[in-house]
């Protein structure tokens, strides 16, 4: 739906239909707005941006434009639980 730059951040965004849209960040990728995506194929390759590096690839879910846990579509996932990332 989306491959493009939001501030500093290289992103691809895909609709996977029924109302579902994955945003994945930072991914560089040669993917055009309307290609299509099966299961499995290669989207592009994690990079570094904004607060981000190489090893880190950000994954947003939305279902009908509200943001929901992507760990949903990765099966049983223990809570997230965010610490204090500075001294």
């Amino acid at each position: 739906a989306f491959r493009g730059v939001v501030v500093d951040r290289p992103l691809l965004t895909i609709d996977h239909g029924e109302g579902i849209v994955t945003t994945f960040e930072p991914l560089d990728s040669t993917l055009a707005p309307g290609a299509r995506v099966d299961a499995g194929d290669e989207i592009g390759e994690v990079t570094a941006g904004g607060h981000a590096g190489r090893d880190a690839l950000h994954l947003g879910v939305r279902r009908h434009g509200v943001y929901i846990d992507p760990m949903a579509f990765f099966g049983r996932a223990p809570r997230a639980i965010l610490l204090p990332c500075c001294p």
